[in-house]
């Protein structure tokens, strides 16, 4: 038994569209308001698959420990190009933490999963240093071991008086989908950065 045996015949399909079924060798055709329109509006830009074919400035399987760093530190002193917060976009990118759990990766254990609370600790008054600086000299660089760098980096920021150290401690993946690739495991401020407390 068919379960509505009235819609099945031409006769009913003639009063659900606006004009009637056309003939055309026996088969019967909706007519335009069944049929797919023409007239759907395309809101892609037209640079859109271009766009897609990009990928975004993060890890690359050919960066060495010191170049991972070096771009992550032009990404911040770059940070609101092309638009803002850019910078902390490639450094979230970078990040070696599972955004599920905790992570030290400023010192403290934070909760980091959301990119939101990434961002806001970068626009923290320790950490804002790095964004825009105009400076910057290599104090250390060690290889603690195969897959594990270290490097202590002087930071002079766009604020008059406005000095800080850092350290970048880099690790290379081993295993999984990162396989090879360099990535930031903590940046920690040479001092005690969040004496104060944070609201992140």
């Amino acid at each position: 038994m068919s379960f509505c045996p009235s819609i099945s015949t031409p006769q009913s399909l003639s009063l659900l569209s606006k004009t009637k079924p056309i003939i055309n060798g026996g088969d019967y055709k909706l007519g335009s308001r069944f049929r797919a329109s023409a007239d759907v509006p395309d809101f892609l830009s037209a640079d859109w698959l271009e766009s897609r074919r990009k990928k975004p400035f993060g890890p690359r399987l050919n960066f060495s420990a010191e170049e991972a760093v070096n771009c992550q530190l032009d990404a911040l002193k770059y940070n609101d190009q092309p638009r803002q917060d850019y910078g902390i976009e490639v450094m979230y990118r970078f990040a070696g933490f599972d955004p599920f759990e905790r992570s030290t990766y400023f010192g403290p254990f934070f909760d980091l999963g959301q990119f939101e609370r990434f961002r806001r600790i970068f626009h923290h008054s320790t950490y804002r240093v790095l964004l825009g600086h105009k400076e910057r000299k290599i104090l250390s660089s060690l290889f603690v071991k195969e897959n594990r760098f270290k490097q202590r980096i002087w930071i002079r920021g766009n604020r008059p008086e406005e000095e800080e150290i850092f350290q970048f401690t880099m690790v290379q993946r081993v295993g999984g989908s990162w396989d090879g690739y360099w990535l930031t495991e903590s940046l920690l401020h040479d001092g005690d950065a969040f004496a104060g407390g944070l609201a992140y």
